[in-house]
């Protein structure tokens, strides 16, 4: 009876050390491997590998490069290593990437950027053109170092844009120290044309673009906002490539020096108008003078429409319309 007793123990205790494995699921083997360190484990290649996951089977790629591995390989690899279900999953060979940190002149440039920033308040790291000395190569950094890449210093002369900064990043063969210099010119967002612009041409928004300018260069009351001349229209002709300001835009000239225009005077129910010649420009709102084609005499009004001016003080403006010798300024 004890016999059968120590025979039954010894069946369950072999059940139970078997279910943890089963429970964990088959191995399967992946067709893709994506690693961080310098070796390549049974866990990276299969799932559920269990206890033998962190088993290393092969030396990882280089940092930032990949190879393929033959599967038949790996499978009797992870045999080996005690994963007695691992197989090739009908697959032919498995791709095995190392995953690095690249460092190009890119990366270094938004740090020197932030870096500036930080340091300086008032400056935006996105408004500095950064430019190097000599564009530094490109290096994969290490990403499971505890500080792949740190910045030991920078100095910035705001006067003239220089820097030096000194950078240790963590590659393969270890630390390395890099020192770098350059220029760090703050820059700013003006308007400028996208397309010439004739003298009284409305601007539109497609008419637009921007321009990035050091901000030393930009001259005074550069236009930053396009609501600023929404509506207006040249001034003169204007070309793309320079910056615009408030003064290459008036409000559009609705009368042109030269014209033939109605002069208007409406009071209650009563309308009189006549035909005149305007002896200057004017947009919405302007005072201009106004000859009356048949008195030959001149008027001020105001313009109110395309072709259109609105005199001023009834009886006198009446007159003038009329053809009696008299000036009056609209109200």
């Amino acid at each position: 009876m004890r016999q059968i007793l120590v025979a039954a123990f010894a069946i369950l205790a072999a059940v139970l050390a078997i279910v943890p494995a089963t429970a964990a699921g088959t191995p399967v083997l992946r067709s893709q491997v994506s690693v961080n360190s310098d070796v390549v484990t049974v866990g990276d290649f299969y799932s559920n590998a269990g206890l033998l996951a962190e088993v290393p089977l092969f030396r990882s790629p280089d940092l930032g490069h990949s190879g393929r591995v033959d599967a038949a390989v790996v499978a009797e690899r992870a045999r080996a290593a005690g994963l007695v279900a691992a197989s090739t999953d009908g697959l032919r060979d498995v791709l095995v990437e190392r995953q690095s940190i690249l460092m190009d002149a890119g990366r270094l440039s938004a740090m020197a950027a932030d870096a500036i920033a930080a340091q300086n308040p008032d400056v935006v790291a996105a408004d500095l053109d950064i430019l190097f000395t000599r564009n530094p190569q490109a290096m994969h950094v290490d990403p499971s170092a505890s500080e792949p890449v740190r910045l030991e210093q920078i100095v910035w002369s705001r006067n003239d844009g220089r820097f030096d900064m000194t950078v240790e990043m963590i590659t393969a063969n270890g630390a390395r120290k890099l020192v770098l210099t350059g220029t760090a010119r703050e820059m700013t967002s003006v308007l400028t044309l996208a397309q010439p612009l004739d003298k009284g041409q409305l601007i539109k928004p497609e008419d637009l673009t921007v321009l990035r300018l050091p901000r030393a260069r930009v001259p005074a009351r550069s236009l930053t906002d396009a609501e600023d001349i929404a509506g207006l229209a040249a001034r003169t002709n204007l070309r793309p490539g320079r910056p615009l300001s408030r003064g290459d835009f008036e409000r559009p000239q609705l009368i042109a020096r030269g014209d033939q225009v109605t002069l208007v005077y409406e009071v209650g129910a009563m309308r009189l108008t006549t035909k005149g010649q305007a002896m200057a420009s004017g947009a919405v709102g302007d005072l201009i003078d106004i000859m009356n084609t048949q008195s030959r005499r001149t008027v001020t009004g105001t313009v109110i429409g395309r072709g259109q001016v609105r005199v001023g003080t009834p009886p006198r403006a009446v007159a003038a319309l009329d053809g009696a010798p008299v000036k009056e300024t609209a109200q």
